[in-house]
């Protein structure tokens, strides 16, 4: 039996086709009444008619997955956890029920949503710009260039077999080893395939940037600051830039990006994905994840990689049939501000409003450097278990001030068993982290980390009371 709630899916592609009821049911041999009832959600799905109706509508079965709307419902649910709609008291099963019904009106609720925000920033950028008494010419829209990209990223499932392939075909043509990039091998390919020579300038020459490449001169500069597994990716990544340019705008073609900004950090994103194929080839990676439990410094080890190069690298297997862990990865700085997120779990991410304190993404903080694991639980009852780090980004010397990030991955709990992490752990009865993804959505009043109210009950504050949070009651 498949997953309920398809019978809405299949109402929408008959309509979209202008197929009748009894029509569909004729060419599906089942009467209009158990058909009716399908769409209603009022009976189960076989596996066998949903293959009927995939072929009828000619959809690949995928079409019918849920990941998508159910992130759709966690986006509106966090859009809806906006104070302006307090007065509607929506809660999840209408939302469920709307992104069912109609997800095309759902996604369009959520531009709307994005549209509104942008326009409230920017009557505030231009009070303050009055107040200050400065210029008011107009100012580019606030829809930000990474939530486009996270976007692109996040539809394709964070999988590029088209650079997969080039990765690979670069692998082969330089004789790279299997599991060490070797600085100088990528050099000569730079130079005699490319025409590209690269120069290594000393630390007091060149401090504003890493890597920089100049097409008129065809020169890479690298700054003597990068380590050894930095300096070996950014020359993978600027032959990507040179070698898989079809390929990657080929990816940004399809992925409807609305400005020039967005289409430039989208080449830098996917330049970053083909370092990482050429320096962790995904047949290799996987088995070796696979042998020794996904253990991240082992395979860093490994391949002479990076701490977070491995994690990035870990959620990019999802080929189809060779498909390791469904991992989500994201990584934040110490003041709580996501720079990169992508989630093959199904974990949803807060996009509107701050995150949950309790995940052990922020506790990492409290011990850098040392790798922390938790089994958590979201509200819904769906379990997750993560594994976090501290990493410290130095750019060299006294001066430069290190910056310290924290990156997490994790699956969930029923994939754990596959990881080194976990082993220690009884998944079925070992206790829980109750986490949410927002305040405003979580429906747990009793935490004592609340920092705002619940959208899911009413705010009922007794001054004569203080509970373990402001909103909490007695």
């Amino acid at each position: 039996m498949t997953t309920p709630r398809l019978g809405t899916k299949i109402k929408a592609l008959r309509r979209r086709e202008a197929i009748t009821q009894a029509e569909l049911a004729r060419r599906l041999g089942i009467s209009a009444s158990y058909l009716n009832l399908i769409e209603n959600n009022k009976r189960p799905l076989t596996a066998t008619l949903l293959i009927q109706i995939a072929q009828q509508f000619d959809v690949d079965l995928g079409a019918f997955a849920n990941d998508d709307d159910a992130r759709l419902v966690g986006e509106l649910m966090e859009v809806l956890s906006d104070p302006l709609f307090d007065g509607h008291r929506l809660k999840g099963p209408d939302v469920r029920e709307f992104v069912d019904a109609a997800p095309t009106a759902a996604r369009a609720m959520r531009t709307l949503y994005r549209q509104f925000r942008e326009s409230s920033q920017t009557t505030r950028d231009l009070a303050e710009q009055v107040t200050e008494g400065q210029d008011l010419s107009p100012r580019p829209s606030n829809r930000l260039p990474p939530e486009e990209v996270s976007d692109l990223i996040q539809a394709n499932r964070n999988f590029f077999g088209t650079l997969e392939d080039a990765a690979e075909k670069l692998r082969l043509d330089a004789n790279l080893d299997e599991t060490n990039l070797v600085y100088h091998d990528l050099v000569d390919y730079l130079h005699d395939k490319l025409g590209v020579e690269v120069i290594q300038l000393p630390t007091h020459v060149e401090r504003a940037a890493v890597r920089r490449y100049d097409p008129k001169r065809h020169t890479l500069t690298l700054s003597a600051l990068l380590d050894p597994s930095g300096a070996n990716f950014q020359l993978a990544h600027q032959i990507g830039l040179l070698e898989a340019s079809e390929q990657i705008d080929a990816i940004i073609a399809a992925g409807h990006l609305t400005s020039p900004q967005s289409v430039a950090l989208a080449r830098v994103a996917l330049g970053n994905y083909f370092a990482g194929a050429v320096m962790m080839p995904y047949a290799p990676l996987l088995a070796e994840a696979e042998a020794v439990g996904y253990d991240v410094e082992i395979i860093s080890r490994k391949f002479h990689t990076s701490f977070e190069q491995v994690c990035h690298r870990l959620t990019c297997l999802r080929k189809p049939g060779a498909e390791g862990v469904a991992f989500h990865f994201i990584r934040v700085d110490i003041a709580g501000n996501i720079s990169k997120r992508f989630s093959a779990s199904g974990v949803p991410f807060a996009r509107f409003s701050g995150a949950c304190p309790r995940w052990a993404l922020f506790l990492a903080f409290h011990t850098p450097g040392i790798i922390r694991t938790q089994l958590s639980e979201m509200p819904n009852g769906q379990r997750y278990f993560c594994l976090t780090r501290t990493v410290n980004k130095t750019r060299g010397g006294f001066r430069a001030r290190p910056t310290l990030q924290a990156v997490c991955i994790g699956c969930r709990a029923e994939d754990a068993h596959r990881l080194v992490y976990a082993e220690h752990l009884d998944l079925t009865s070992a206790p829980t982290i109750p986490i949410g993804v927002t305040c405003r959505l979580c429906e747990r009043t009793q935490c004592s980390d609340r920092a705002f109210p619940s959208l899911t009950a009413p705010l009922n504050v007794d001054e004569n009371v203080r509970g373990l949070n402001l909103y909490a009651g007695g």
